[in-house]
């Protein structure tokens, strides 16, 4: 009977703290995104009110940033000092996880990390990826008010491109059409000739494939580029939405 009693009480105990750290991770992920809402809209005063005076903020590229005063400076100052040229934020889905930090079984902080993505955002141009990184934030619980003490960001590298775009079938005939030299003042010549069902970039002793998404559209499937071929006479390049280059056909 007192084995059984000990084994429904080490399940209640259990229990309890499961739903006490569930119930932790939805606290500090709702924390977290009110966070980056405010760094989305770069209101700095907000912003700062998410850490502790002591905040420490490492950067594998852009180094140490100590305490509050500094880091919500560096935020005006970078950041949020150009109202034409915005970063946006948004964490990878399922990537971030709260691991709980205790003392005698009292919740005092927690440790949330993950990936996340940043675009730029530009007047007149669609947003674009512009990096990824890893972070950890460390939360402290003080007086039943979480802030951030110590944040790392870090593995900053290019964002992983991912086509979404549908690939349809044309004719010999219809690839053939658009085959010729370009001429354009970034790239200068490109030649592009007819594959199978696909058309072939040519750049001096560089090729790539672009593959027919409309009759008159194509993209290439390694990055948000797409190529516009207006009625035979020229090329129109677009690079995630915007005209990167317009190009000529001279042959």
């Amino acid at each position: 009977m007192k084995t059984c009693l000990t084994i429904i009480f080490s399940v209640i105990y259990h229990l309890s703290f499961a739903q006490t750290d569930q119930e932790l991770s939805t606290t500090i992920i709702r924390l977290d995104s009110l966070f980056w809402a405010t760094y989305n809209n770069c209101d700095t005063t907000k912003m700062g009110s998410f850490f502790t005076e002591d905040v420490e903020f490492y950067h594998d590229i852009g180094g140490p940033t100590l305490g509050l005063h500094d880091l919500v400076h560096s935020f005006s100052k970078n950041l949020c000092s150009n109202k034409d040229f915005r970063l946006k934020r948004e964490a990878v889905e399922g990537s971030c996880k709260v691991y709980p930090l205790k003392k005698d079984n009292v919740i005092y902080g927690a440790i949330l990390s993950g990936d996340h993505v940043f675009y730029i955002l530009e007047p007149g141009k669609g947003e674009r990826p512009t990096g990824q990184a890893k972070f950890t934030h460390l939360w402290l619980l003080n007086d039943g008010v979480w802030k951030m003490k110590r944040v790392l960001s870090y593995d900053h590298g290019p964002v992983p491109y991912k086509n979404k775009k549908k690939e349809i079938v044309l004719s010999e005939k219809e690839i053939a059409k658009y085959t010729g030299i370009y001429k354009g003042p970034q790239s200068g010549d490109i030649e592009v000739l007819a594959g199978a069902g696909y058309l072939i970039m040519k750049i001096g002793e560089h090729k790539f494939n672009i593959y027919p998404e409309k009759e008159s559209v194509f993209f290439d499937k390694t990055r948000d580029l797409t190529f516009e071929f207006v009625k035979g006479e020229k090329m129109m390049v677009r690079e995630n939405g915007t005209v990167a280059e317009e190009l000529i056909i001279v042959k």
